[in-house]
């Protein structure tokens, strides 16, 4: 673990408004950690000025990097903008860490693999991303391996959590709506619940251990096992039906197998996430009452 200065480890969080960001900022920290986060109205990321101000002014030990393009249907019809925030955006993040002397802490997600594999992806299995948005922060990554030398790239998916729009409160929301609802079967990952993956950045950015990482709640499921799982966790009887992928076409291709391995989390002596299920029923169980105000 690295030593933390005399005055504390600080942590700066782009994109505050998101799930993640949300979740970074609010989470209990040591008195000896401080995170601010800034939202996309205070910190245009596509702004390499901006950029430079911001980290000029804040001097933080980190940068986690959680403001994304993350409307994946849309990037297909909207590349300019996905490449602006993902890639160009990420560019200029990473310019400026490292001209502050910041460890960098990328965001990235499991879109950058093509799904066609039928065991979990490594950290150095080759990407071969098949959306807009995959190629999108794909390039993102590329921009931090050769514009930084103090990185972290942290893929993940299916992400949920307290904040923002997520398939798990959308299913609740149905769920009160509906009695029946039909949900693909064909698509298999890994949830992953901000809150387990916001603890895990913290722990991670406090160290050297440079590199890709893949961190996701352990095990897999359908997004069908998902939403069943859902309801039973949450005493709600509803009948969920599988159908297939190609029954509810989207603009951009699903990875029908995207369940990340984490190896570097156990090479490099960290505790594993716990698995998807056991998150889930914390995260239905959690009423929100310890979450704490910081700067936004």
């Amino acid at each position: 673990m690295a030593a933390m200065s005399r005055d504390g480890l600080h942590i700066l969080v782009s994109g505050a408004g998101g799930q993640l960001g949300r979740e970074l900022v609010g989470i209990k920290v040591p008195p000896s950690v401080k995170v601010t986060g800034m939202s996309r109205k205070e910190w245009d990321v596509t702004d390499l000025n901006r950029c430079r101000e911001v980290t000029s002014m804040l001097r933080p030990d980190v940068i986690i990097h959680c403001a994304a393009y993350t409307a994946v249907d849309r990037a297909e019809s909207d590349p300019d903008d996905a490449y602006r925030i993902n890639a160009e955006g990420t560019r200029n993040v990473a310019v400026a860490a490292r001209e502050a002397g910041a460890k960098l802490v990328y965001i990235s997600t499991d879109y950058v693999f093509d799904g066609q594999s039928n065991v979990p992806y490594k950290e150095d299995d080759e990407p071969n991303p098949q959306t807009v948005y995959g190629k999108s922060k794909w390039a993102g990554e590329q921009f931090v391996q050769s514009l930084h030398d103090r990185y972290f790239i942290v893929r993940t998916s299916w992400v949920y959590g307290r904040y923002g729009s997520n398939f798990v409160k959308t299913m609740l929301k149905l769920g009160r709506e509906k009695k029946r609802l039909t949900v693909v079967h064909d698509q298999i990952g890994s949830p992953t619940y901000t809150l387990d993956l916001a603890r895990f950045l913290l722990e991670l950015s406090q160290t050297d251990f440079y590199g890709v990482y893949h961190a996701t709640n352990r095990g897999a499921c359908s997004w069908y096992q998902f939403a069943k799982a859902i309801f039973e966790e949450s005493g709600m009887e509803v009948e969920v039906e599988p159908c297939t992928t190609a029954e509810f076409p989207r603009p951009a291709p699903r990875p029908p197998y995207s369940v990340l391995d984490h190896a570097q989390i156990r090479m490099q002596g960290f505790g594993d996430m716990r698995p998807w299920r056991e998150a889930l029923r914390h995260f239905l169980k959690d009423d929100g009452s310890d979450e704490v105000k910081t700067d936004r």
